[in-house]
């Protein structure tokens, strides 16, 4: 893990935590509502706004630093046996075969993809999210979900926050060197909210349908989805079970015996 940090993304992560941490210093020491009930004693909201921060960013490092779901050998996990075994028990004519990765050369399961800038195949690959410098799979995509959701909470308050803290002044030109951090600190919070839901938006609609961002872009390009109908998700089970197997089923699926069941030409 720590010889993951010190890779291409230190100075990505760097970054996104001295932000973090400006914009919740310049909250707290500008005139705002923490401010104020710091000042008055009241300690449990700064206190919570704070360890809201903190969990916001090891959720950060949490999903940014752990493996998201890296393809490793030509087993197929979940059937004990060889690969050609696993196969012939799946009809041809309702399964595509397992394809070897032109560039790791290992045989990749069902909804892989091999990641350029990782330089490796990530199972259920959503994306490569250049926000935490690293793959969004099979074994992180819940928790960056999660981190989104906290995110989310954190920059909403940071919002309501640093409105609370724009002071009236007389001139315009005063009234800008009074509040100039904090309208700083303003604009990031509102950036950063408006992509936060965006992307959350996005992800829990496609968690919902039980699909990735990749198969949704590249659905025209994927051996077994192209063939299947425009509203066809042969991995759907329904907006409950989708997400129930989401957030609370930690386990790594075989994507091949879900397809074949669901497909409507499986035997």
């Amino acid at each position: 893990m720590a010889q993951n940090m010190f890779r291409a993304g230190f100075l990505v992560r760097a970054t996104h935590t001295l932000l973090t941490w400006t914009i919740t210093f310049v909250l707290f020491l500008h005139n705002t509502d923490l401010r104020k009930y710091e000042e008055q004693g009241e300690l449990l909201l700064p206190l919570l706004f704070f360890l809201l921060v903190v969990l916001s960013v090891l959720l950060y490092f949490a999903v940014s630093l752990m493996d998201p779901g890296f393809v490793l050998t030509d087993t197929v996990k979940g059937f004990q046996g060889s690969n050609e075994e696993f196969e012939s028990m799946m009809p041809q004519s309702s399964i595509p075969r397992l394809r070897r990765c032109g560039y790791c050369l290992l045989q990749q399961p069902m909804r892989a993809k091999h990641c350029q800038t990782c330089k490796r195949c990530i199972r259920r690959f959503d994306h490569h999210c250049p926000w935490i410098e690293n793959c969004v799979g099979e074994r992180n995509h819940r928790w960056f979900v999660v981190y989104l959701l906290v995110q989310l909470l954190t920059l909403l308050w940071a919002l309501h926050v640093a409105l609370s803290g724009i002071s009236p002044s007389v001139t315009w030109e005063l009234w800008f060197r009074v509040n100039g951090f904090l309208l700083a600190a303003l604009a990031l919070v509102v950036i950063f909210s408006v992509v936060v839901v965006l992307l959350l938006g996005c992800h829990l609609y496609l968690v919902s349908i039980n699909c990735t961002t990749w198969e949704f872009m590249s659905r025209h390009r994927i051996s077994y989805l192209k063939n299947c109908g425009n509203e066809e998700n042969p991995f759907d089970r329904g907006v409950f079970c989708n997400l129930w197997d989401f957030f609370c089923i930690c386990r790594t699926m075989v994507w091949e015996k879900m397809y074949h069941r669901n497909t409507p030409n499986s035997v």
